[in-house]
C-alpha cells in the first residue's frame, strides 16, 4: 500500500485503515485530511530554489501518492502547469538520465520488437482497463530537438494534463516511449544515458517497429486512444496519414495545434467581421505545426463555401529558405499542397520571396508564427500588414518566450491598437491607449485534454476532422469577444471547465459522424460520470476479511 502510488493515501491512512492493512508502526502518528497533505505539498513545491528542483519535487510525489499529486495538479493548476510541463518538463528532460530515480511508463527498444507485446503484458491490464496512451520517438520535443529515451518525460507530463484538466484516471493511462536511437552525441558519449546507443533507426527499420507497436497497443487495448506526441516532422505526419482512418490516433502536434489555432481565428472572425472564406493567411513555418494549422483552417474555409483548390489557394507559407513555391528543389512532401506557382511569384524577389516581401504582396488577414524565430514579426512587417487591413490577426504561437515571433505590447504598438492576437506563451494583460487587453494563450492544452475525454466516452473508433472542428468550436464559443480587449481564447485556469465543454461537443460530433461506438443520452452527464476526482477511495479489505 504504501510502495504503490496508486494507492497509497500516506499520512492520510486512518487510525483504523492502519490497523486493518498492517500499516502499525509504518507512519508517524498524526492523521492528516487530503487538504492538510495538499497544503504541506504545495509548501514543498514553492520552497524550491528553481522551476527545476519544483518538477523534481513534484514527480517525486507523483511517484509516492498519485491523488496528492493530482489534487495538487488541480488546485493550482494556472501556476504549475508551466512546471510539469512546457517550459520546465524540457529542463527536466535534458536532465532525464542524470535526474532518473525510478521508472514511470513503458520502455520499448527498436532492437528488441519481439519484447513489445510482452512489455504490455507485463503490466497486468485487460483490455477494458486502458483509456489512453500518449506516445513519443522524442525526435523533435518542444523547441529542445531529440532527446531519446528522456522524451518518456514528455509522456508522463502530457497524461498529467490529461488527468488534471480533463479527469482522465491515471490508473487507466499509459506513457510510452518509442527508443529508436538518437542522434543527440551529447546523449550517445554521456555513460549514463540509459537509453539505447545508436543514431536514429530509420526507413522500413522504423516503419515496421511502428507498425508493430500499433498494432500490439490496438489489439491489447482496442478501446483506447493512441496520442502520437512530438515525433520528427516527416514522420508525424506520414504516420497520420497512413494509419490515422485504421486506428484511434491523435496527434497534438498536428491536430491539436490547428484546432487550438483555429479556434483562435474563429474567434477574430467574430470580432473582424471578415468571413473565413475571405481570409488571406501567411504562415511563418512550414513544419509539422504550421502546416497542420494550413490545413485545419483550409479544412474550415471548404465548410464556409470555398472548394479545396480555392482555400488552399488562400494559403501563403514561409519556411527558412522563404515563401513556399513549386520550383524550390528541398520541397518536402507535405508542404508541396501549399507551395505557390514558380510563375506566379516570379517577379516578387530576386529568389524565394522573404516574409516582409510576402506580406507586402499578399495583404494577409491573417498571419501565424510556427517559425521559432524571436522577434520574427518585425516592425517592418507588422505595419506593412496593418496598412491594408483593418483588424489584422497575428498570432505569434511559437514558445518558450526566447522563440517568439513578437509579443502583443508590440503588435498592438506598431498597430495603433487594432491587432487581434493570441500568443504561446502566457503573458500578462496589455494597457493601450486606456483598454486592457487581455492576451489568450494558444495553449493545446484548452484542446486536446477534452479531445481525449470526448474520444473516450464515445469510443470513437477514430479522431475525425468533424470532431476536430467541434473542439475548436467548443474553444471559441467560451470567450465573449465583444468588449474591448477581450482574450481570443479561455484562460488556463478554466481549463477543467474548458475540458468538460470541449469533450461534450466531441461526443456529439464522433456520434454525428457515425464512428461513435457509445452514443450516451445524456453526454453532459456522460463527460461529468467519466472525469476521475482526485480523493481517496476506500481501500480494499484484507484477505480473510
Amino acid at each position: 500500500m504504501l510502495a504503490d502510488p496508486l494507492t497509497n493515501h500516506g499520512t492520510a491512512f486512518t487510525a483504523a485503515e492502519r490497523e486493518r492493512l498492517g500499516l502499525v508502526g509504518r507512519l508517524p502518528d498524526g492523521v492528516l485530511t487530503l487538504d492538510q497533505q495538499a497544503r504541506r505539498a504545495y509548501e514543498q513545491v514553492r520552497g524550491q530554489p528553481t522551476d527545476l528542483a519544483a518538477n523534481i519535487c513534484l514527480e517525486q510525489l507523483h511517484d509516492r501518492n498519485e491523488v496528492l499529486y493530482h489534487r495538487l495538479l488541480m488546485d493550482h493548476l494556472k501556476e504549475l502547469l508551466p512546471i510539469v510541463y512546457d517550459p520546465t518538463v524540457g529542463e527536466a528532460i535534458k536532465n532525464y538520465s542524470h535526474e532518473y530515480r525510478r521508472p514511470r511508463g513503458v520502455f520499448l527498444s527498436v532492437d528488441r520488437p519481439d519484447d513489445v507485446r510482452r512489455s504490455f503484458e507485463s503490466l497486468g491490464l485487460s483490455a477494458d482497463d486502458v483509456d489512453l496512451l500518449v506516445v513519443t520517438d522524442a525526435e523533435q520535443i518542444l523547441g529542445i530537438g531529440d532527446w531519446g529515451v528522456h522524451g518518456i518525460l514528455i509522456a508522463v507530463g502530457k497524461l498529467a494534463v490529461y488527468t488534471a484538466a480533463a479527469g482522465l484516471d491515471p490508473a487507466r493511462c499509459l506513457p510510452v516511449v518509442l527508443d529508436v536511437g538518437t542522434d543527440n552525441e551529447a546523449l550517445l558519449n554521456d555513460p549514463l544515458y540509459l537509453g539505447v546507443r545508436h543514431s536514429r533507426t530509420r526507413g522500413e527499420r522504423y516503419d515496421r517497429f511502428v507498425a508493430g507497436f500499433l498494432d500490439t497497443a490496438a489489439s491489447l487495448y482496442p478501446h483506447a486512444l493512441l496520442h502520437f506526441e512530438d515525433f520528427g516532422p516527416d514522420n508525424a505526419r506520414r504516420l497520420l496519414e497512413r494509419y490515422g482512418d485504421r486506428y484511434r490516433m491523435f496527434n497534438d502536434d498536428m491536430q491539436g495545434t490547428g484546432a487550438i489555432t483555429l479556434a483562435a481565428v474563429l474567434s477574430a472572425v467574430r470580432v473582424s467581421g471578415v468571413p473565413l472564406r475571405d481570409q488571406r493567411v501567411v504562415i511563418l513555418g512550414a513544419g509539422t505545426a504550421g502546416v497542420g494549422i494550413a490545413d485545419q483552417l483550409r479544412d474550415a474555409m471548404v465548410r464556409d463555401g470555398l472548394d479545396e483548390a480555392e482555400a488552399t489557394g488562400r494559403f501563403w507559407l514561409v519556411d527558412r529558405q522563404g515563401l513556399l513555391d513549386d520550383g524550390l528543389p528541398d520541397l518536402r512532401d507535405y508542404q508541396s499542397a501549399y507551395a505557390r506557382s514558380a510563375d506566379e511569384v516570379r517577379d516578387w524577389a530576386d529568389g524565394p520571396a522573404d516574409l516582409l516581401t510576402t506580406v507586402r504582396e499578399v495583404r494577409p488577414t491573417l498571419l501565424i508564427g510556427t517559425s521559432t524565430v524571436h522577434g520574427a514579426f518585425t516592425e517592418e512587417v507588422v505595419k506593412e500588414m496593418a496598412a491594408h487591413v483593418g483588424r489584422p490577426v497575428i498570432l505569434p504561437l511559437s514558445n518558450p518566450t526566447e522563440k517568439a515571433e513578437a509579443m502583443p505590447a508590440d503588435l498592438l504598438e506598431w498597430t495603433g491598437g487594432k491587432a487581434l492576437t493570441a500568443i504561446g506563451i502566457p503573458v500578462d494583460p496589455v494597457e493601450h491607449d486606456g483598454v486592457r487587453h487581455v492576451i489568450g494563450q494558444a495553449n493545446n492544452a484548452l484542446v486536446y485534454p477534452g479531445v481525449g475525454l470526448g474520444a473516450v466516452v464515445s469510443r470513437a473508433e477514430r479522431v475525425t476532422p468533424g470532431m476536430l472542428r467541434a473542439a475548436a468550436e467548443a474553444v471559441a464559443g467560451q470567450v465573449q469577444v465583444g468588449e474591448p480587449g477581450a482574450p481570443l481564447l479561455p484562460q488556463v485556469e478554466n481549463l477543467r471547465v474548458s475540458s468538460a465543454t470541449v469533450a461534450v461537443a466531441v461526443v456529439r460530433a464522433a456520434a454525428e459522424d457515425g464512428v461513435a461506438a457509445h452514443v450516451p443520452d445524456d453526454p453532459v452527464q456522460a463527460v461529468q460520470d467519466a472525469m476521475w476526482q482526485p480523493v481517496y477511495g476506500p481501500m480494499p479489505e484484507e484477505e480473510g476479511h
